[in-house]
């Protein structure tokens, strides 16, 4: 067994909105692999949060005609009701407007002192993505990518700027050697083709009259607040300590692995290695990118009017339906579509029919024949990791491969019982125990392989199966 410690983030959502489904995949990600991790006995630490600093929260909490901090925080509070639902387990949930991260982003300033310097700038400026662009990388009606629709905005106005220049070439060598790991490799590739061109300096911060004087001030000049991307990346580390609690900070920094989204990766893996290098502090050791959730072929948007809220399929579903289709179901390294039906289908022929009909079976059949037998000394078992194909699967974030040998493991356990047939086997036939003894200890390897992925459905599983007596229960997932 491990003794590590491992620390990891997903990323922190904006909360200019309610959450979607895209949000309650990548909590899910993060949280299996955080479950796996204090499964096989690393000391685990995951962090969330709430980026509260964004200009896009002051324009939507305007909208609503409600003050900002209250508006974020009921959002924030969204976020967190989700996490919960879903049995997502955040150790921490670090809300960018919190004064201990203020404190912890004006430290991380001072000490990037030496590569700020102060400027005028004109630009064009996406507020969906908080970035400035080039013409370049705008699509062919001038529009972000990522935002289309939405006409950016032009800035003009003196600002603080970074010399991320300056780190072109250590960032290339930290991403070529893996000394920041990007994982899936095309990730990695794309960040390669970004720094050939080289890398300009980026405004840090925005004057107080464009920020609506809500964020991290910085430090000395109180005309300005910190770009939202300066202090929102640091939320991985104020949330364990960086300007706070410096035992705490030193126990847990480096990031072993962030969680992210496609849409994201330039900020985590050019700007948020070049703020540190410029701060002399240790680098993230992984970055995995995840790609998007489409609705019915295509990609969630207001517009649209396809946005899904994933409360409501959970109060419907259960946690689990939900977290089974976004790891089984959605291969994290290509884009995955969500449909009601293929959900339906899933839920039926995964966890009804397949999941549900076996543990079901198998109780039954040690029920009329009083079959007896003790757990499993150690339920959450050291196989994990002593199940090569499975760990490796998980080690590598491909979620969907780790959870097919699982059911595979369920489908060759129906077949031994459709073979053995133990329903014509009389009680007391020592052939009948040794089947159902090996189709429990089955189950409860089960269970434990299902823990990362089905923490609520394993745990029912194991309660029942724990033994000495083995009884029926209400179905694991009654048929849609």
């Amino acid at each position: 067994m491990a003794n590590n410690k491992f620390y990891i983030t997903s990323a922190i959502p904006y909360v200019n909105a309610k959450p979607h489904i895209g949000h309650a995949f990548e909590f899910v990600e993060a949280d299996a692999i955080a479950r796996y991790h204090k499964i096989i006995g690393d000391e685990t630490l995951l962090l969330c949060g709430s980026d509260d600093n964004a200009l896009k929260n002051v324009q939507a909490a305007e909208k609503e005609n409600i003050p900002v901090q209250q508006f974020i925080d009921n959002n924030s509070n969204l976020f967190l009701e989700l996490s919960k639902k879903l049995n997502v387990r955040f150790d921490i949930f670090q809300k960018g407007s919190a004064p201990a991260h203020h404190k912890s982003s004006q430290k991380l300033w001072e000490r990037c002192r030496d590569d700020i310097y102060k400027k005028d700038y004109k630009g064009l400026y996406c507020v969906g993505c908080e970035q400035f662009y080039e013409k370049d990388e705008l699509d062919e009606n001038g529009e972000c990518i990522e935002h289309s629709g939405k006409k950016l905005e032009v800035v003009s106005e003196e600002n603080y700027f970074f010399k991320l220049s300056k780190y072109t070439e250590q960032i290339k060598k930290l991403i070529e050697d893996e000394t920041v790991k990007i994982i899936p490799e095309t990730r990695k590739n794309e960040i390669l083709s970004f720094l050939k061109g080289g890398l300009k300096d980026i405004s840090i911060s925005r004057s107080n009259e464009r920020a609506k004087n809500w964020g991290v001030s910085v430090p000395g000049d109180d005309t300005q607040k910190m770009y939202v991307w300066f202090d929102a990346l640091n939320i991985y580390q104020s949330g364990i300590g960086f300007g706070t609690d410096e035992e705490k900070y030193k126990k847990w920094w480096p990031a072993d692995l962030h969680v992210i989204g496609k849409g994201i990766l330039r900020f985590h893996a050019v700007y948020w290695p070049a703020f540190l290098l410029s701060a002399k502090l240790e680098l993230p050791k992984t970055i995995f990118v995840h790609e998007y959730i489409t609705v019915n072929g295509q990609k969630m948007s207001k517009t649209l009017g396809n946005v899904i809220d994933p409360i409501e399929l959970i109060n419907k579903y259960g946690a689990d339906a939900l977290r089974y289709y976004f790891l089984r179901q959605i291969s994290p390294f290509a884009d995955g579509d969500f449909s009601q039906g293929k959900f339906i289908q899933s839920y039926n022929a995964d966890l009804a029919n397949g999941l549900g009909n076996l543990v079901a079976r198998v109780a039954k059949l040690c029920e009329t024949s009083n079959h007896t037998q003790l757990g499993s000394e150690n339920r959450i078992s050291s196989h994990l990791v002593d199940v090569e194909v499975y760990s490796d699967a998980l080690s590598n974030f491909r979620f969907n491969d780790a959870l097919s040998y699982v059911w595979n493991k369920i489908s060759e356990l129906d077949k031994y019982i459709d073979g053995e047939k133990p329903w014509k086997l009389s009680a007391g036939d020592s052939k009948l125990k040794a089947v159902l003894s090996h189709a429990v200890d089955q189950i409860q390897e089960i269970a434990a392989l299902l823990e990362p992925f089905l923490p609520e459905t394993a745990g029912k599983i194991q309660e029942q199966f724990k033994g000495p007596r083995i009884y029926s229960t209400e179905p694991l997932f009654p048929r849609l």
